[in-house]
């Protein structure tokens, strides 16, 4: 290939060698040599000095939102290995009292494996209330048994044997309901002390606290002015607890005078005439006390069915949301053990429903002089409301039976 040549060009470049070495060009600037292995330089004296070389912003925020992501993702793994470790640990915790739960529902079923009937029947016994419920039943049993006797088995009871086994059954009948009245006789002494207790608190509403007044000087016209408007025996402290008593626990008072009064009467230590007076007078306050206690049983139990209904509703809750007994065993336990103790509260108020029902029907055919099928309503209906009365107390001593077992 031809090449251009350049004439003079040794001389040139050996002169401007020479030149830049020459005192004559010294005031003149003189290059340094170009070094392959140096860096790149700028003339100082250069009007736009070159600029610092950066980075690109893309690269920038690339690197940036790498660091943030992964800083992001550093958080979110601890926060899920804490939230892990406290699931774990409220595992755990859960396991343990469900655990403890069941022991403790493992020592009431041996519990009431070691509680015998006759051990409960021997509790019962000892107290006033249990002998009274067992000769109840003794009491109407025989009771709807003549029934049978006379209108079934044996209608025409003319041979003598006949006659004797109803003549001692009768008198056992007699026998027994006396002694279920001697049995309760000074049951009112339970609301009567009721009553003195409420006098004995400083500020009741009744206001009759001898306590009270004895610290609290008050005026003579303020005490003189009940005196004068009442008189001195309504003014009593007593009475006037007597008055300002909630109104079942009056029933109760007053019944259990006049059965004791018509009790004494039956004994022969009074007359006749008043003990039938006092018995009628016995029969009503038990038809208000009757009825008293089914306004009551029903407010009881419309409490109860609410908080069965709000038990339900949040295990039925539960069961949306994914929690399952596995995943909640505590919660599910409690919930559990909260609805049968519900359910069984709402069952003994259902046997006291029942047996109030039984004795208003009772008491109203003697409250309304009822000739017709009284014997024998008034005979089922007595032994049914037995039956469901020592029941419910049966149920009661066992119960503190089985308390008393774990305990010890």
């Amino acid at each position: 290939m031809s090449s251009v040549t350049f004439p003079n060009l040794g001389d040139d470049i050996g002169s401007s060698s020479s030149s830049l070495h020459d005192p004559m060009h010294a005031p003149f600037y003189a290059p340094p040599a170009f070094d392959m292995s140096s860096s790149f330089q700028m003339n100082p004296l250069s009007a736009h000095p070159p600029r610092t070389p950066r980075q690109s912003t893309a690269t920038q925020s690339h690197f940036r939102n790498m660091s943030m992501s992964i800083s992001v993702y550093d958080e979110k793994g601890e926060d899920q290995q804490d939230a892990e470790t406290v699931k774990e640990e409220k595992e755990e915790v859960d396991e343990d009292d469900v655990v403890e739960l069941d022991e403790e529902d493992v020592r009431v079923k041996e519990a009431e494996k070691l509680v015998g009937a006759h051990e409960v029947w021997r509790d019962l016994f000892v107290t006033s209330n249990g002998r009274d419920k067992a000769f109840k039943l003794i009491q109407y049993s025989i009771r709807v048994y003549l029934l049978f006797h006379k209108k079934i088995l044996f209608r025409s009871g003319k041979s003598a044997w006949q006659q004797a086994i109803v003549q001692r059954l009768l008198a056992a009948k007699n026998g027994f309901s006396l002694t279920r009245k001697m049995l309760i006789m000074f049951n009112w002494l339970t609301p009567l002390s009721q009553v003195l207790a409420q006098q004995s608190v400083p500020f009741s509403s009744s206001g009759s606290s001898l306590v009270a007044h004895s610290f609290t000087a008050t005026p003579a016209s303020s005490s003189k002015s009940p005196q004068l408007f009442a008189g001195p025996f309504l003014s009593h402290p007593v009475l006037r607890a007597l008055l300002s008593a909630p109104p079942p626990v009056l029933l109760e008072l007053v019944n259990g005078l006049s059965d004791d009064i018509y009790s004494l009467s039956r004994l022969g230590l009074i007359g006749p005439k008043l003990g039938e007076r006092a018995a009628r007078f016995a029969d009503w306050c038990w038809l208000f006390s009757t009825m008293v206690g089914l306004v009551e049983n029903g407010v009881e139990m419309g409490v109860i069915d609410g908080l069965q209904r709000e038990v339900e509703s949040r295990a039925y809750k539960e069961s949306l949301s994914g929690a399952t007994s596995k995943s909640q065993p505590k919660a599910s336990k409690i919930d559990e053990r909260e609805l049968a103790r519900l359910q069984k509260k709402n069952y003994w108020l259902q046997v006291s429903r029942a047996k109030l029902v039984m004795d208003l029907i009772f008491v109203s055919y003697d409250i309304l002089r009822i000739k017709r099928w009284k014997d024998t309503i008034q005979s089922f209906t007595g032994l049914t409301a037995a039956v469901l009365s020592a029941a419910k107390l049966y149920d009661k001593a066992r119960a503190a039976l089985v308390n008393k077992a774990l305990t010890n």
